[in-house]
C-alpha cells in the first residue's frame, strides 16, 4: 500500500491519530527522529493506542536514514509552501507520503531535494496557516487509496 512518514512529529495525539488511520487504511507509519515526545507517552494512549500499537511504526534516526530506506520509491511531500494541489498528483501503490512537524512544517532542504511535482499543497482559504497534521494525513491517504481503488478495503 502506502508508507506515511512523519518528520519529527511533535504532538502525541496527532501521531496517535495517524497510527490509527494507518492501521485502518493498510499503510505503514514511519517516524523520523527526533520526536517531540516519548513513545510510551500517556498522550499516545489517550489517543486510543497502547505502546504495543506504537511499536508497529518504523523509527528512523534522522532524515538521511529515512531517505536511504526509501531510496527507490517516489516520495510526495505535503507542505503549505507547495504550489501543486494534492488532488492533481497521480498516486501509485508503494508511494511515500511525507509530512512535517506541526509547528514548522518540512524544512526547505527536505522540500528542495524533491521534484516540484512531488511537493503537494492541501488547499485552504486565504490567510490560514495550516490544517491539523492528522487531518492532512487523512486527506492524503484517502485520496491516494481512492486512486488505487481502495485496494484491500472491506465492502468496496
Amino acid at each position: 500500500m502506502f508508507d506515511v512518514v512523519l518528520y519529527q512529529p511533535e504532538i502525541p495525539p496527532n501521531t496517535g491519530n495517524v497510527l490509527r488511520l494507518c492501521a485502518n487504511a493498510g499503510c505503514r507509519l514511519h517516524l523520523v527522529r527526533p520526536l517531540g515526545f516519548r513513545l510510551d507517552d500517556r498522550a499516545l494512549r489517550r489517543a486510543g493506542l497502547d505502546y504495543a500499537t506504537v511499536r508497529n511504526a518504523a523509527l528512523h534516526d534522522g532524515w538521511g536514514a529515512a531517505c536511504a530506506h526509501f531510496a527507490d520509491r517516489r516520495i510526495f511531500a505535503f507542505s503549505a509552501r507547495a504550489q501543486r494541489p494534492f488532488s492533481d498528483a497521480r498516486f501509485e501503490r508503494g508511494d511515500v507520503l511525507l509530512f512535517g512537524p506541526e509547528t514548522r512544517g518540512l524544512p526547505a532542504e527536505v522540500l528542495d531535494a524533491l521534484p516540484a511535482q512531488r511537493r503537494l499543497l492541501i488547499p485552504m482559504r486565504p490567510g490560514m496557516r495550516s490544517i491539523n497534521l492528522s487531518n492532512a494525513v487523512a486527506l492524503a491517504v484517502y485520496e491516494a487509496w481512492r486512486q488505487t481503488g481502495y485496494a484491500g478495503a472491506a465492502g468496496v
